[in-house]
């Protein structure tokens, strides 16, 4: 979707634009809440912008609105925090209108234990156990901040079941391999408390698979003018 909007961009305003997105979005991870900073000389308004882009986006991709910066701020560098969701529709058979937004886990789920595992994953830790290391996308540090993490299933539709999960900044495949491990933990191969030594221990091999990208979808960005 970024190349897409960049090309839409270049487009528009005829110039060699570059992207900074505020929240990571791999290959199949929808974004309901991405925003994006660039820097543009072109005279349009702000709104004739925002019209021009959508014209020439496919249906997948939508600007919602479209703000002049401080040319100082950066979309990923001035964030204060991103907030995901996972969608899991559990349940024997899969739900064809959810199927692209979900991922279908047939076994019964404990989402209390769930929940309860995922408590231990607040606050500033290494999160080295739950990160998928790519050598091109090193990080300088694996410690982060988790504000909230909580699983819950949806009061309207019980089948659905969804992750909330807020922090500083994730590191890649992070969501996912939470959500993995604590699949584990909702099916009873783990316990509850495995989650907290998982995160000591700080090994990828001791965490959960990583779940499938189609259920995670980042729901915002904050910064601290919010």
């Amino acid at each position: 979707m970024a190349g897409e909007l960049v090309q839409a961009l270049r487009r528009v305003t005829d110039e060699d634009v570059a992207l900074a997105a505020g929240g990571r979005t791999d290959a199949g991870v929808h974004a309901m809440g991405q925003v994006v900073s660039f820097h543009t000389q072109s005279r349009l308004g702000l709104d004739e912008l925002k019209r021009a882009v959508n014209a020439l986006t496919g249906q997948d991709l939508l600007v919602h609105r479209v703000s002049e910066a401080d040319p100082t701020f950066d979309a990923r560098r001035s964030a204060h925090s991103r907030s995901y969701e996972y969608r899991v529709w559990n349940a024997p058979e899969p739900d064809l209108w959810e199927r692209r937004r979900t991922a279908h886990v047939v076994e019964s789920l404990d989402v209390s234990a769930m929940d309860v595992a995922c408590q231990l994953l607040i606050g500033r830790h290494d999160f080295r156990a739950f990160y998928t290391h790519q050598a091109q996308d090193e990080p300088k540090s694996t410690v982060r901040t988790v504000s909230e993490a909580r699983w819950q299933r949806d009061p309207h539709e019980p089948r659905l079941v969804r992750f909330s999960i807020e922090a500083d900044a994730f590191l890649r495949y992070m969501v996912r391999t939470i959500v993995g491990s604590s699949l584990l933990v909702g099916s009873g191969r783990l316990a509850p408390d495995a989650l907290g030594e998982i995160l000591r221990r700080r090994e990828r091999s001791q965490a959960g698979p990583t779940a499938p990208a189609q259920g995670l979808a980042l729901l915002a960005v904050r910064y601290p003018e919010d």
